[in-house]
């Protein structure tokens, strides 16, 4: 079964021309061109995958994405004219998945969707289908759920990229660069600032106190653990 694309694109022109390399590549796509109609077609729809633009009428992509993150776990593809890294952190932190800036090739678009969807499916941290423990925490590479305390944690693809790879190997130390390639590879747009944006929002779902992390722990100058003596 192919995967189904939801593209939020104002420009008309490029729009079409994203959508037919998409279609060449085996992918289902719809093609919305404001925030509204994203947000709409994103809930009826149920995309695997959203490719977003920042710059949208009625709407503008950012609040989109924080809207739809808020909902589901579906992978967005943020696209957009800045390219500082404090923009690049903005749309990490509302919940994009990956960050393409324009202008940017058809190919190199297409190469970051394979990517995600590939990065999204259900990764073989656990041999035989085998639930995650660590403490509290639950992670089920298999259905790609997380709970804590048995109750449901929404996470993004990346985030749960990271605690699959974590609860995996518990209280092992990670470095921000392992902890990349368990998320969206290495690429020019990838930064140690990122791996840190996904670890603050993962803080706020499953931390009592985000400040004080009890689950998900720095360890100064080398990276990130989970612990696996959770109280």
């Amino acid at each position: 079964m192919c995967a189904t694309i939801l593209l939020a694109e104002d420009d008309r022109n490029q729009a079409e021309l994203i959508r037919r390399y998409l279609v060449v590549g085996g992918y289902e796509v719809t093609v919305a061109h404001d925030g509204q109609a994203t947000l709409d077609l994103a809930r009826s729809h149920r995309p695997d995958l959203i490719v977003l633009d920042v710059m949208m009428p009625r709407v503008d992509g950012l609040t989109v994405c924080r809207v739809l993150r808020e909902e589901s776990p579906v992978l967005i593809l943020m696209l957009t004219a800045r390219s500082s890294e404090e923009d690049l952190l903005l749309g990490l932190d509302v919940g994009a998945d990956d960050y393409l800036t324009k202008p940017y090739s058809p190919r190199e678009l297409m190469a970051r969707v394979r990517t995600l969807l590939r990065r999204a499916a259900p990764a073989p941290s656990a041999p035989d289908g085998q639930v995650l423990r660590v403490g509290r925490l639950t992670v089920d590479p298999e259905r790609h759920t997380v709970a804590l305390d048995d109750e449901p944690v929404e996470c993004t693809p990346a985030e749960f990229a990271i605690l699959a790879a974590m609860a995996a190997r518990p209280d092992r130390v990670f470095t921000r660069l392992q902890l990349l390639e368990h998320t969206r590879g290495i690429d020019r747009y990838s930064t140690n600032r990122a791996i840190d944006t996904h670890v603050m929002n993962l803080r706020r779902k499953i931390e009592p106190d985000p400040r004080c992390p009890a689950h998900l722990l720095t360890v100064y100058g080398v990276g990130y653990k989970l612990a696996d003596a959770v109280g």
